[in-house]
């Protein structure tokens, strides 16, 4: 998932246990000795084969009704109920259960008894009770739901006003965290992988997406067929669904979106999405999704991007930075490997997801796009981790890699930069040790591949990094790395950048002195510069911010009809200065901008 547009993170606590390859089903190592408090389901009982959804969406009423399947094996005798995690806006019609039936003997179809328990303010659990004849261990049974969901925090329903085209209405789902117990029952725990499938009906003149391997559809009965044949946790499962048209980008990818933006969306993305896929299966392996398609959705999309398998979602207004699409996308390819194949098991190690996918993320722009530009990339986000370690405090429990939160915290209020920053910190740390990137690279490959499909803690990581490099067991300060609060224990050298942070810095400093120079401003032209050494700048004045009304004059004067011409994320910095420093001759901009991006 790409950092930030509306805050998001994890709240989970586990035991550390001992990993072992045989995790069946996609279930996490040691899942049994788990605990996440963010999920009210008894995930440990049962191995979840499969699920199924049958939907039918209806834009009029901002509904959707249908059922889901579930196969599932106890793991063990003695299991009384079935609980999984769901919300109060999922309301529950009827839940039976399919029992196959011995040699010669039909399959036997049981009405089920449930109720509905609060939980959390983000959350119920649903507790159905079981009948004696599913409680043959390593036997799988079936249980269908019938169900209604509206408007929870997974479903985000769009007016036709509120699209891009104002067309048709828009409906996206977005499940991570712990949004998707909303959309449909489910054990939602990063813990639990599975495969699943989906049946979606809408009206005439609809697209319907999912985050799916393979996907037909039939025009008489406008219906739209989905399988993930590889498994997946609850979060990964998205949906959207509107006036959508694509073109191919490449062998297996293409971009989706309204017609109105598709042609900007397919100009800006060119042909680097394959070639950054093929940057990436050179180093860490084989891409195991198939598809690797985007679709563009409207600015309402509550975050930048989210790295739904097949199907990245990402936010229009990326569009007019194509430096910050370029840096977002690579973000979410990474996540095929990190994140996707290989999962956190709790939400309080996102960093294992999260982490590694910003450090493969600059590994592929390192050989794709060269090394000055990663540094400049990776200057400016440790900037931003540097300036929320100052607003919250070197003590902040949120600024561990391993984060601990209490029961009833919602997962998805807490997003921050230490998952991706300090967790690309740390990872880099790792790399450091080994002394060369070309064996860190060959032992991320080999972790993908033992762990494909898995979910894992941090010791997991661990244990694997000391099998690779034994040697390196009494130099690694691994627990001090995920328990202490604060900054990095160390940063990586970014002196490769210097050619593209230098200007910046010298620029800063003349703009720094009492009173500054003119004369020695003017030579630097910032419209020659990329948009990232431009957003550097910006944020290093605001840090300095409150300024002299002299020196906001003159800088208005040297760049606001400058600015002004550029990307949103250029100007939504220059706005903030303003803002900061109370410089009311150009609120104006703030305005016009605030109405354009409304």
């Amino acid at each position: 998932m790409a950092e930030l547009q509306r805050p998001t993170l994890c709240c989970c606590r586990k035991v550390l246990t001992v990993p072992s390859k045989s995790c069946e089903g996609g279930r996490a190592l040691g899942h049994c000795r788990l605990i996440d408090v963010a999920s009210a389901s008894n995930f440990h009982s049962f191995k979840l084969r499969h699920f199924h959804l049958d939907l039918n969406i209806n834009f009029a009423v901002k509904r959707m009704t249908g059922w889901q399947v579930l196969e599932l094996v106890p793991i063990h005798p003695g299991i009384q109920a079935l609980i999984l995690d769901t919300h109060p806006s999922l309301l529950i019609h009827s839940i039976d259960c399919k029992v196959p039936g011995a040699s010669g003997v039909p399959d036997l179809f049981l009405p089920l008894t449930y109720r509905v328990e609060p939980f959390t303010d983000y959350g119920s659990s649903l507790n159905i009770t079981l009948p004696a004849a599913v409680n043959r261990p390593h036997r799988a049974f079936r249980i269908t739901i019938r169900y209604t969901t509206t408007d929870g925090p997974a479903i985000w329903w769009l007016d036709t006003e509120l699209t891009c085209g104002q067309t048709k209405p828009l409906v996206f789902t977005q499940g991570h965290s712990v949004c998707n117990r909303s959309f449909f029952p489910c054990f939602d725990t990063p813990a639990v992988k599975s495969t699943y499938s989906a049946t979606v009906r809408v009206p005439d003149g609809v697209t319907v997406l999912m985050s799916a391997s393979r996907s037909v559809y039939s025009k008489q009965d406008r219906l739209f067929q989905f399988s993930m044949e590889n498994p997946v946790p609850a979060y990964l499962v998205a949906l959207v669904a509107g006036d959508l048209q694509h073109t191919d980008i490449g062998p297996r990818s293409r971009v989706w979106a309204e017609p109105c933006i598709l042609t900007c969306a397919v100009s800006k993305l060119g042909g680097s999405v394959e070639r950054c896929l093929n940057v990436a299966e050179e180093l860490f392996g084989p891409y195991v999704w198939g598809r690797y398609d985007i679709v563009f959705l409207p600015p309402s999309f509550p975050i930048v991007a989210m790295e739904n398998p097949c199907l990245t979602f990402i936010i229009s207004s990326i569009l007019e930075s194509q430096e910050f699409l370029l840096i977002d996308v690579i973000h979410e390819i990474a996540h095929g490997w990190f994140g996707n194949a290989v999962t956190n098991a709790t939400w309080e190690e996102m960093w294992l997801s999260e982490g590694l996918a910003t450090y493969a993320q600059r590994r592929i722009t390192m050989v794709a796009y060269g090394e000055a530009f990663t540094c400049l990339e990776t200057v400016f986000r440790l900037d931003a981790l540097h300036r929320q370690m100052r607003l919250l405090g070197d003590n902040s429990p949120v600024s561990k890699l391993q984060a601990k939160f209490e029961p009833g915290v919602n997962p998805s209020s807490l997003m921050n930069l230490f998952t991706y920053e300090k967790g690309f910190c740390f990872v880099s740390y790792l790399s450091q040790l080994c002394g060369d990137i070309k064996k860190f690279d060959t032992f991320l490959k080999a972790y993908i591949e033992q762990f494909r499909f898995s979910s894992v803690v941090a010791k997991d990581l661990l244990d694997f990094f000391l099998g690779f490099f034994p040697e390196l067991k009494d130099r690694l300060e691994f627990e001090r790395w995920l328990t202490d609060c604060g900054p990095p224990l160390c940063e990586p050298d970014l002196s490769a950048g210097g050619a593209l942070t230098g200007p910046v810095q010298r620029l800063c400093d003349l703009w720094g002195m009492e009173p500054p120079d003119p004369h020695a401003i003017t030579a630097f032209d910032l419209s020659t510069w990329s948009t990232f050494q431009t957003v550097l700048f910006l944020d290093r004045l605001l840090d300095r911010s409150p300024l002299p009304q002299g020196v906001m004059s003159l800088l208005s004067g040297c760049y606001s009809a400058l600015l002004d011409q550029m990307n949103a994320e250029v100007q939504i910095r220059w706005l903030q200065i303003v803002v900061r420093n109370a410089f009311y001759p150009d609120l104006h901009r703030v305005r016009n901008f605030l109405h354009k991006h409304r």
